[in-house]
């Protein structure tokens, strides 16, 4: 019987950018020199997204636990930041990319807050491709203020407790109005969610690779894209009902 493949190309595609700083101590840099390095493995993501035909991308860049770090990697960081704001938008913007950043955004210092939000507003009609930057971002933060907003909703007397369920929890998730997670990828050898999208990963496909952040070229991309059309996604039926199902 044949069995029903995923879609070939994922329409949201997922990643944990892990590796950065290994690859910068193989080379006996210091970790501000991987995390560079990692910036330019963003953009060959995005070109490789685009040639793809994929719909959404969303890049795990700064997790809420990521400001237990080092003050002095921290601050490497914000200045990445900036720097790729300012040296990127731009290009995305002509190529039809829509940027957003997803998290705690009020955690940043307000001239960054300006840049992100001058990024956001610039890109926000552009179609080509939904590149989403997750900053100072968590899952269970995210599952957190949603509830928040649907508790928010019962006591303006909007909805009633009993009609909170998955569906109008979701609306206040991030990324809600985005096509559904297909595709996680994790980077770097490790095998772990690390508290990224936790909500909508739930019927993700998951792959793991060795290959550090800095290294992930098209090949790469490629593969996973690859591997994923070989998945069959069943969400909870069994693959004779899958294969039945016109």
């Amino acid at each position: 019987m044949t069995k029903a493949k995923a879609p070939q190309v994922p329409r949201h595609i997922a990643i944990v950018m892990d590796g950065n700083g290994r690859w910068a101590r193989a080379r006996h840099r210091p970790r501000s020199f991987g995390h560079n390095a990692g910036r330019k493995a963003v953009r060959v993501a995005i070109e490789s997204c685009m040639r793809e035909g994929v719909q959404a991308l969303t890049l795990f860049a700064f997790s809420s636990e990521n400001w237990q770090r080092p003050q002095d990697e921290v601050g490497a960081l914000m200045g990445l930041f900036v720097r790729a704001l300012d040296k990127e938008v731009d290009e995305l913007h002509t190529n039809g990319v829509r940027l957003r950043f997803i998290g705690d955004l009020n955690a940043f210092d307000e001239p960054l807050r300006r840049r992100m939000q001058a990024s956001m507003t610039r890109t926000a009609s552009n179609e080509r491709l939904q590149v989403n930057i997750a900053v100072s971002y968590g899952g269970r933060w995210d599952i957190v203020q949603a509830s928040r907003q649907a508790a928010e909703a019962v006591a303006r007397g909007e909805l009633r407790t009993d009609e909170i369920d998955e569906a109008r929890l979701n609306q206040w998730m991030s990324l809600a109005d985005l096509p559904p997670l297909d595709l996680f990828i994790r980077t770097g050898g490790e095998c772990r969610i690390s508290n990224f999208l936790l909500w909508q990963v739930a019927y993700a496909e998951l792959y793991f690779t060795d290959t550090l952040w800095p290294d992930f070229d098209q090949a790469c991309l490629r593969r996973a894209i690859e591997d994923y059309a070989r998945r069959e996604r069943r969400y909870g039926r069994t693959g004779e009902q899958i294969a039945a199902t016109p």
